[in-house]
């Protein structure tokens, strides 16, 4: 790929599904987004639109999946959009590794947001007298950001035990949830159930309301451009890579819907869960009781600071990427690598301090985590988008180890239509009437920083910044290499 190796490659086929599995999380997505489902759309959106988001999730791998083969790169999206683009590459480039950037930012904020909201009902489960604010939500999160940091500093190899032992506590955690909920309650939902349409969205749309309710499944299913941004890391990166991004995604989709059926059938006061303000634990308290409840929220708490973690693991390495090649302020430094810990340690603490500014807008705004989850997801799904729809326009794509064949083109065709129709849904209101309290800034954050990209490309970056940098000949760039 034209580049010295100074990350070593110590995942394993495993660990570099690990990091996309625990990104996508499905403990983690469901659980903070359920409450959102049950008002936009209801049973029947939360389940047969977890399917139908997951088959279309499915194409958005594979078609990223067969560029990773071909592209093995920690710059991933941004590096293969530059290759592939016929004309302009640095502008395709540039352009596809800030919403990267932005979008995987928001993933780490979102997600730690979350935690920290799960933590404070948890304390307030416990103990009755605690009262959960805004500014306390914030402070846990940052709390969760010092951690993780913290963790992403010391070794890649420990990071890669820690996502390990992520995985366990997902697949495990997930049993003993459904297991509970399937066994305990004395009464579940008849079958029907889920085809119950609710629309408490406040529009009169029914179409509309189902549509948003997709945002479900499509807010939990991101982050798995990970294993690609490991893939400098990843033994055999041609195919691991590929592979780890599908083994993600199916199995998230099929244990995902498992999760979901479960917490469905055990719901008994709709109207009282959904009103609640965590509703997915009012669901456990109602259905089995306050004891096995709390047990239970520990289980998501983990998932959540486990997804976390990983989140800013693989936006520290796009970090690092987009640095190397001198497109970020301060560049040197951020792609700079531990001597002592072969880790790019001042990118971790980068991507921590950018995901903290997004957070501390909470201190104020209820809408902050509407918000941050809508910048992650359009972000990153806009970031998948670019060179799959490039890889649409190159007649001689010369694909990897791991490729589609002659579905290649196709699948990449449908992966585009529905990247473009799930970045639209996430930047429509959601609630009406629109008050400044409910408002869909996604908009507006996009904007701001798309707006900002195309001045300082114009003002600078276009006379010095060309795409992916190629620092010799494969026997030049493997004299460089530290390792």
């Amino acid at each position: 790929m034209g580049y010295p190796r100074k990350l070593t490659r110590r995942f394993h086929a495993f660990d570099n599904f690990a990091i996309s599995f625990t990104i996508i999380n499905i403990i983690s997505g469901i659980f903070s987004a359920f409450g959102f489902g049950m008002a936009a759309g209801g049973p029947r959106i939360l389940v047969f639109g977890w399917i139908g988001v997951s088959v279309m999730v499915l194409f958005v791998g594979a078609a990223m999946g067969e560029i990773a083969s071909a592209y093995p790169t920690s710059g991933a999206l941004y590096f293969s959009a530059g290759k592939l683009a016929k004309r302009h590459r640095g502008a395709w480039s540039w352009y596809t590794g800030w919403l990267n950037f932005v979008g995987q930012v928001g993933g780490t904020a979102a997600t730690n947001y979350a935690a920290a909201t799960f933590i404070q009902a948890f304390i307030a489960m416990q103990w009755t007298s605690y009262e959960p604010t805004a500014q306390q939500t914030v402070g846990i999160s940052a709390v969760i950001l010092l951690v993780q940091a913290l963790a992403n500093t010391y070794t890649v190899q420990l990071v890669a035990v820690v996502n390990r032992i992520s995985v366990w506590w997902l697949l495990i955690g997930m049993v003993v949830i459904v297991t509970a909920l399937t066994l305990k309650p004395g009464h579940h939902q008849s079958a029907s159930f889920a085809n119950h349409f609710v629309n408490n969205t406040g529009f009169n749309n029914g179409l509309y309301a189902a549509m948003l309710g997709l945002l479900v499944t499509s807010w939990t299913f991101t982050g798995f451009d990970g294993s690609f941004h490991m893939s400098e890391e990843t033994v055999k990166a041609t195919v691991n890579t590929p592979k780890g991004i599908m083994r993600a995604i199916v199995y998230s989709a099929l244990a995902g819907l498992v999760l979901m059926l479960a917490l469905v059938y055990a719901i008994r006061d709709y109207a009282g869960e959904a009103s609640a303000s965590a509703p997915p634990v009012q669901i456990l308290v109602d259905a089995l009781g306050m004891g096995t409840a709390k047990l239970l929220l520990l289980i998501v708490i983990g998932a959540m600071l486990f997804c976390g973690l990983a989140n800013m693991t693989s936006n520290t390495r796009q970090i690092f990427a987009f640095s190397r090649d001198g497109a970020m302020p301060g560049s040197r430094w951020w792609h700079s690598v531990s001597l002592r810990t072969r880790t790019p340690v001042k990118a971790v603490w980068l991507a921590a301090a950018c995901s903290l500014v997004l957070i501390i807008p909470g201190w104020w705004s209820h809408t902050a985590f509407t918000a941050i989850v809508s910048v992650n997801v359009v972000g990153l799904y806009l970031a998948y988008g670019v060179p799959i729809f490039l890889r649409l326009r190159l007649d001689d794509f010369e694909p990897g180890p791991w490729n589609l064949g002659r579905y290649g083109r196709p699948v990449a065709a449908v992966a585009v239509i529905w990247i473009v129709l799930s970045s639209v849904l996430f930047m429509l209101p959601q609630t009406s009437p629109i008050t400044t309290d409910n408002f869909n800034y996604a908009p507006i954050a996009l904007g701001a920083v798309l707006v900002i990209a195309t001045l300082w490309w114009f003002a600078t970056a276009r006379r010095r910044f060309q795409g992916p940098v190629s620092y010799g000949s494969p026997d030049e760039v493997a004299a460089m290499d530290l390792v």
